[in-house]
């Protein structure tokens, strides 16, 4: 994405939620309860990590390098971490790590092969997420639930809504969202490259559906629900 505009979307952004309260607050967190803001930081970066590690992974399984020469083929945050990205999702509760490369002339079916390295970043958020679930769903279908395990859960919920949240916004159908070479993939060959052409306009209709808030009234629902189903009768307080 143009750096320009990733500079634009952030002020944009910025001032359009100062007279808003966020998803999720995190730095006014961090004095009037660390532990929860801790585990919000948790999930951005383990989230993030996860998402573009899995890109790179799957890239490399279908042949193409370029990630992985990058020193893009590993969980070390620090290799998948922007600093205006992560600094962003502080400050105001939307960001992004450093996008993971593929060079589509390395692919064998460039159509597919987008299609299935961009869901492998969703599709990782989600299992993680599921699998941090787990536990809870287990002690909860067995009626051992017990005050220490839900104590845990308002950490750990905060880690599965962060990885909900980037597996479902990442899949939107707007370029230069996963979602987009998601949809590409599964396009007809005769409607493929009319919708490939719309991918530098992307960018301004993504920027519309936040600044109008059409993106959270979408995305928080299906994040609600899912979370409702994976730690179900959880009360949750963000």
């Amino acid at each position: 994405m143009n750096p320009l505009i990733l500079i634009l979307l952030f002020f944009l952004l910025f001032n359009f939620i100062q007279s808003r309260s966020l998803p999720f607050p995190i730095l006014g967190q961090l004095l009037s309860d660390p532990l929860v803001a801790l585990s919000w930081v948790i999930g951005i970066i383990v989230g993030i990590t996860v998402h573009e590690f899995s890109h790179a992974l799957v890239a490399y399984r279908l042949g193409d390098p370029t990630a992985k020469l990058q020193g893009r083929l590993t969980l070390n945050p620090l290799s998948h971490l922007d600093p205006v990205g992560t600094i962003a999702i502080l400050l105001i509760g939307f960001g992004w790590g450093k996008p993971t490369p593929f060079d589509p002339y390395n692919l064998r079916n460039v159509k597919r092969d987008s299609a299935l390295i961009s869901v492998a970043g969703a599709v990782s958020n989600f299992v993680l997420a599921i699998a941090l679930a787990i536990p809870y769903l287990f002690v909860f279908y067995t009626h051992t639930l017990t005050p220490g395990v839900n104590l845990a859960y308002v950490y750990i919920s905060r880690i599965i809504f962060i990885n909900l949240a980037l597996g479902v916004f990442n899949l939107i159908p707007i370029a230069p969202l996963d979602g987009f070479k998601v949809l590409a993939g599964l396009l007809p060959k005769n409607w493929y490259e009319d919708f490939i052409q719309t991918e530098p306009y992307g960018i301004f209709l993504l920027l519309a559906l936040l600044l109008t808030g059409t993106i959270a009234k979408i995305l928080l629902p299906i994040v609600s629900v899912i979370l409702g189903v994976l730690i179900p009768s959880f009360q949750t307080s963000f």
